[in-house]
């Protein structure tokens, strides 16, 4: 069940950054952390997820939004994180409350050991009546390892502890039914299917990495765990409580009645596909009727490379992408045991293991309000039906 009264804020960069001189914008941050005091004030929990570093670092190394590449960002995060920190640090203090930072990276999130460890972290600090900043490490991350964007990682944080609201503040009211600047554009007040908008959320910020896109994954993210996503513009004096408490206009994304497990919604809800496999139709048809597992005969292609432990999509022969699971074995440990069907596991493998490339209890089938992602392809993609 979730948390009463835990909240994560997602804040993005365009809120704390000035666009023109690329620093802090201290009103803002006033605003907020005034608001955060008297929330906490109220018995709530907040767990912060800040943009911001790259933003705040690019003026020192001689960069702009529009001019940097990969190795600027990384530079210009490491350069921001202490000036973002100092800022929060500074007015916190104002209001009696402590800060403390919590650097992650993609595997933090999507290995299941690494997700509780910080969850832990995470929990500690809130006991101590700390509240976590929470930002992906971009000084160390590249375009193949990297969440990306602070919309998913907030909402994989909302699903870690538990939090009852996700609350996204940017530059809008929340999602329209088309583009904003178009004339006739109207607001979207409440979301139950969140598919139905994806096809508008196009478009990210010359300052963030995000756009309504990933607002709209996040809320889905959020949703699948029973927490209620709002989404809303910063700029207001109370800019979290007013949303919270309905006092003005936003998005909200209502959460499911019936949402998974906490180990489901991790294992359902990707932010990097690690990698896939095809099965057969016939295992595809038992799913329907009971929960089993995919032997290493079902297994038509594999798309990788990826490591054992790794949650991998699993697709029909048709492209359906119809469950994501733990995998047993690396994909080079998979393609030797499904090429070669006439020698026992232990044999190839040179271990002892049944050769179950998935288990029934690893294994989620994917509903109706899952996103599923579009079926790889390339060189990526082995037949191991064919030598």
């Amino acid at each position: 069940m979730p948390i009463s009264k835990r909240i994560v804020v997602k804040v993005g960069s365009s809120l704390l950054a000035n666009p023109d001189l690329l620093t802090p914008r201290w009103a803002f941050i006033q605003r907020l952390l005034e608001d955060f005091r008297k929330l906490r004030e109220q018995g709530y929990d907040i767990i912060l997820c800040s943009s911001g570093s790259v933003a705040l670092g690019l003026k020192m190394i001689g960069e702009t939004p529009e001019t940097a590449g990969l190795r600027d960002k990384q530079a210009a995060a490491a350069c921001g994180m202490p000036l973002l920190l100092n800022a929060y640090k500074q007015v916190g203090t104002e209001y009696s409350f402590d800060i403390a930072q919590v650097l992650v990276t993609l595997r933090d999130m999507e290995e299941r050991k690494r997700f509780l460890n910080t969850k832990n972290t995470i929990d500690r600090l809130l006991d101590a009546d700390v509240i976590p900043i929470v930002n992906e490490n971009d000084s160390i991350t590249t375009e193949e390892i990297r969440v990306g964007d602070n919309d998913r990682l907030a909402a994989k944080v909302a699903q870690m502890v538990q939090a009852d609201h996700l609350v996204i503040l940017t530059c809008i009211d929340g999602l329209y039914d088309k583009n904003p600047e178009e004339p006739g554009a109207k607001l979207v007040e409440e979301v139950e299917d969140v598919s139905q908008y994806l096809a508008v959320t196009t478009g990210t910020s010359d300052l963030g990495s995000g756009g309504m896109l990933t607002k709209m994954q996040a809320a889905n993210m959020a949703q699948n765990a029973g927490c209620v996503t709002l989404i809303a513009n910063g700029e207001h004096e109370s800019p979290v409580s007013s949303v919270l408490f309905n006092e003005r206009k936003h998005t909200r994304c209502l959460a499911h009645t019936e949402p998974a497990s906490a180990w489901a919604a991790w294992l359902t809800d990707r932010l990097q596909m690690a990698g896939s496999i095809v099965i057969s139709s016939d295992i595809v048809e038992a799913f329907d009727k009971e929960k089993v597992s995919i032997l290493r005969e079902h297994v038509k292609s594999i798309q990788g490379p990826y490591v054992k432990g790794d949650v991998i999509h699993i697709y029909s022969e048709d492209g359906e992408e119809i469950a994501r699971g733990l995998s047993n074995f690396s994909s080079e440990e998979t393609m030797v045991l499904t090429r070669n069907m006439n020698m026992p596991p232990e044999q190839l493998l040179g271990y002892k293991t049944r050769g179950t490339i998935v288990g029934k209890d690893n294994l989620v089938r994917l509903e109706e309000h899952h996103l599923q992602w579009d079926t790889p392809d390339g060189d990526s993609v082995i037949d191991v039906t064919q030598e």
